[in-house]
């Protein structure tokens, strides 16, 4: 009786040391998934500020674009063209009066 007896000793001892080797592992899993979700939430906040930036940046983009087509439509027209010859090259039609002020 005494070796059935010595066996269950080991056998708990056994089982409660692998009871306890898992609980340990159970614990460091559950620590190491709380510090990687903890880190992914930071980065999802950054990536989240990243959007929002990136998409103000492409607003401003669209906005320009809009306005260098307002422009370059602006350009091909005649009156584009009397403009420029007019205050770059001081050109008038033959029927205008070119009055300068006096500095």
């Amino acid at each position: 009786m005494s070796k059935r007896k010595g066996r269950k000793k080991s056998t708990r001892r056994q089982s409660r040391l692998t009871s306890f080797l898992i609980v340990v592992a159970v614990i460091f899993v559950c620590t190491i998934s709380a510090l990687r979700v903890k880190e992914l939430r930071a980065q999802g906040k950054e990536l989240a500020y990243a959007e929002t930036v990136l998409e103000q940046k492409i607003e401003a983009a669209r906005q320009e674009n809009e306005v260098l087509h307002a422009q370059q439509q602006y350009m091909q027209t005649n009156k584009y063209i009397e403009d420029v010859a007019k205050d770059k090259l001081g050109l008038v039609y033959p029927d205008e009066i070119v009055i300068k002020p006096q500095e």
